[in-house]
């Protein structure tokens, strides 16, 4: 694959234009280049193999098993800490070397029921998890062994490859939460790179924040015509609902923000006056006073449905409950940063057309704690994303590759 001219690359780049061209030209990188080239059917090989193994939020076990033996395998130095993270680096980096974090989450939203839910056939994977975070993992997995084999940098740092566990749903970014405790290992850490899927317009350099929580209403049920007026959780969890919604429809706010009640279930029998109903609401903003009215109305919206349906009950009593079941942290990176500046130059050398963005991903834990970090993707398209029909194509996945090598590299060569 050619490379396109410098003369289009950021003059800001730290060092110039030929700061680029000087990478591109050095034999490591040359080499690195190749190597995904020649190892392309390899990649998607391991790539079909990861999203075979499932790894559903919280089981996440067999899948970093695999990434220990493959990061083993490599002559990397793997290890599995208490949170279930794979962590990787080389055998012989000092063991006070600054570090570059690339992760890539193991976890996915669905979990293939056999081996065979996921296809591989021209070039195209069909199946859960494929793209969230099949594409991440598999880049991972290339760099890793691509670093192992062909250092990239004369420099004293060295990459940390993470692959990382509780990324999706109410896994609440428990993995990137412990690998950004207060730790020595953490004082190593000069800035996080993120693989979350395969687009390479988007760099995430803006945590959105989200609250989720878990609404609850009991009652003492009953049978539905002989005990017909008994207050019905049911009824009530679907008043707050509608109620949350009407409230939300009426504010006019400039902060854009979301709410999707993702979860609801309860009763046992049509025939049956449900005693439990609960519902799972997701909230969403990137601004915390925009947030925090989305949880005061959520608030709101439960004593209302909860009076409104305990006053038209002939008999019995509905309660409502809320609890909080996971947060997730806001940030921003600096303008100033040095990973923005890199990702930039790069982007443009190679001729991606990318653009900041907002969203909810690993990168959301470092940001919020003032660290340098990024979310990008990591080569390819793909779709249908925590649907059974998601799919991945592998077009485009070497340039992906050269940019977070290209990346990486610049990172490792910054002076402290």
């Amino acid at each position: 694959m050619p490379v396109p001219s410098s003369k289009t690359a950021d003059c800001a780049l730290p060092g110039g234009i030929g700061v680029l061209d000087g990478l591109v030209a050095s034999a490591p990188v040359r080499d690195a280049f190749r190597f995904f080239d020649h190892n392309a059917r390899w990649i998607d090989e391991r790539h079909l193999t990861i999203c075979r193994i499932p790894a559903p939020t919280f089981h996440e076990r067999t899948r970093a098993e695999w990434f220990l033996e493959q990061f083993s395998s490599f002559g990397l130095s793997a290890r599995l800490d208490r949170a279930g993270n794979v962590l990787a680096h080389r055998s012989d980096a000092p063991r006070s070397a600054p570090l570059v974090a690339v992760t890539a989450h193991l976890d996915t939203v669905l979990a293939p029921s056999n081996p065979a839910q996921i296809e591989f056939a021209r070039g195209k994977f069909h199946g859960p998890g494929v793209s969230d975070n099949g594409a991440g993992l598999a880049a991972l997995l290339a760099l890793a062994r691509a670093y192992a084999e062909l250092p990239l940098s004369a420099g004293s740092a060295t990459p940390l490859f993470v692959a990382n566990v509780g990324e999706e749903g109410e896994g609440n970014l428990s993995g990137m939460r412990f690998l950004c405790r207060p730790s020595p290992l953490l004082n190593r850490i000069r800035a996080f790179v993120v693989l979350d899927g395969p687009s390479v317009e988007h760099i995430t350099s803006e945590a959105l924040a989200c609250r989720r929580f878990e609404i609850s209403m009991t009652g003492p049920g009953g049978h539905s015509w002989a005990d017909h007026g008994t207050a019905n959780p049911v009824h009530a969890l679907s008043r707050l609902i509608t109620t949350f919604i009407d409230m939300r429809s009426a504010v006019r706010t400039a902060e854009r923000c979301s709410y999707n009640f993702g979860v609801i279930d309860g009763g046992s029998t049509v025939n049956a006056i449900p005693s439990s109903a609960r519902a799972k609401a997701d909230l969403r903003s990137a601004d915390p006073l925009t947030l925090d009215g989305l949880v005061d109305d959520l608030s709101a919206a439960s004593e209302s449905a909860e009076l409104a349906e305990n006053q038209i009950a002939t008999a019995g009593r509905v309660t409502a409950s809320i609890r909080e079941t996971g947060s997730r942290p806001g940030g921003k990176l600096r303008d100033s940063a040095s990973i923005l500046s890199y990702i930039r130059a790069v982007d443009q050398y190679l001729g991606i057309r990318s653009w900041p963005d907002c969203a909810s991903t690993d990168a959301n834990v470092p940001l919020s704690l003032g660290l340098d970090a990024i979310s990008i993707g990591a080569g390819g398209a793909g779709g249908g994303a925590h649907t059974p029909g998601e799919w991945y194509s592998c077009e485009g996945r070497a340039l992906g590759l050269r940019r977070i090598t290209l990346l990486l590299c610049l990172l490792l060569a910054e002076q402290d």
